[in-house]
């Protein structure tokens, strides 16, 4: 009897559980009060709301993934302004300090503004050759030497240069007007007086300077006479340097001349032409002594007027001088 007992109670623990799991199958579990979603930050995308099942229905949404509506996902994004397409503020029409200070002060200021920041007038001195010369035992010299005064954009330039043995054989000084057309390229027009050879030659001068690629500084002129005469005039250079204070410079001029003019020994065509090589020690920028050797030649009418008077139409010289500027 006991033992039947025991039985039934056992069996009747047994049951109890798989009664009640079998009375709530499907039915939704109990779920605390719902929580309100944070609010999310302006542009970015709500993210979706699981939808509550309904009883009785079985829950496989860990066996299939819930399908995403692509379209209505780009709908809620908000696509930021591009940079550099937003519309500038006006120009402000009144400045603070203006409440503070006076008219005369104000303008003052920014008179030494402007100036300051781009209206400034500068000048410098440059020579570029200050030099002895010696040829065939024939010692001379010679000067290239250029001034100018002004601000970034107009400029006045005087310009000199010569050579000579004892008495000064050639002397030209320039006396320029020069306008800036181009970040690297200057526009220049005056004058030329040619001091040497007599009898003297003044010209109409229109040139430009500038510097092209890889460094090169280049000069080009057209002189238009007084008789009718127009020379011609390049030259170029290149700083190449060695060290940061030993530097070679090759440098290259080519004179023409429309016509001929035996009065200053000038004839037709291709007369002169030039080649050196320097190398200077710059001590500083501004102060650097140099050797170098220099090739001259003399072509057509110029050579015979050269010869008639006793030069040579070609010579070799060694060079030794100064490049300073301040």
């Amino acid at each position: 009897m006991n033992r039947a007992l025991l039985l039934a109670t056992l069996a009747l623990g047994l049951a109890a559980p798989a009664y009640a799991q079998h009375e709530g199958h499907g039915a939704p579990p109990s779920a605390s009060p719902p929580v309100p979603p944070a609010a999310a930050p302006q542009g970015s995308v709500m993210p979706m709301q699981p939808q509550a099942q309904p009883a009785g229905e079985h829950d496989h949404s860990e066996a299939q993934p819930p399908k995403m509506d692509h379209a209505a996902h780009d709908d809620e994004i908000i696509a930021p302004l591009e940079v550099g397409n937003d519309i500038p503020p006006d120009v402000p029409a009144d400045h603070a300090a203006d409440g503070f200070y006076s008219k005369a002060d104000m303008d003052r200021a920014r008179a030494i503004l402007d100036e300051e920041h781009g209206g400034t007038l500068v000048s410098k001195v440059m020579a570029n050759e200050l030099e002895y010369t010696s040829a065939n035992g024939e010692e001379g010299y010679r000067w290239n030497i250029k001034a100018w005064y002004g601000g970034d954009i107009d400029r006045v330039v005087i310009k000199t240069k010569g050579e000579g043995a004892g008495d000064v054989d050639t002397a030209e000084v320039h006396a320029l007007y020069s306008r800036a057309v181009d970040v690297y390229t200057d526009l220049q027009f005056g004058l030329r007086y040619d001091i040497e050879p007599a009898p003297n030659r003044t010209y109409l001068s229109i040139g430009a300077q500038t510097l092209l690629p890889y460094w090169f500084e280049a000069d080009g002129a057209l002189f238009i006479g007084e008789r009718g005469q127009v020379l011609g005039r390049v030259e170029g250079s290149y700083d190449l340097m060695l060290t940061q204070r030993l530097v070679l410079q090759p440098n290259a001029e080519v004179d023409l001349a429309l016509k001929d003019d035996p009065a200053v020994g000038v004839g037709s065509g291709l007369s002169k032409a030039e080649v050196g090589l320097r190398l200077r020690y710059e001590f500083s920028r501004e102060f650097a002594p140099y050797v170098g050797v220099l090739w001259e030649r003399k072509f057509g009418g110029t050579a015979d007027y050269a010869r008639a008077d006793g030069k040579d139409a070609e010579e070799t010289r060694f060079v030794m001088g100064l490049r300073a500027w301040f």
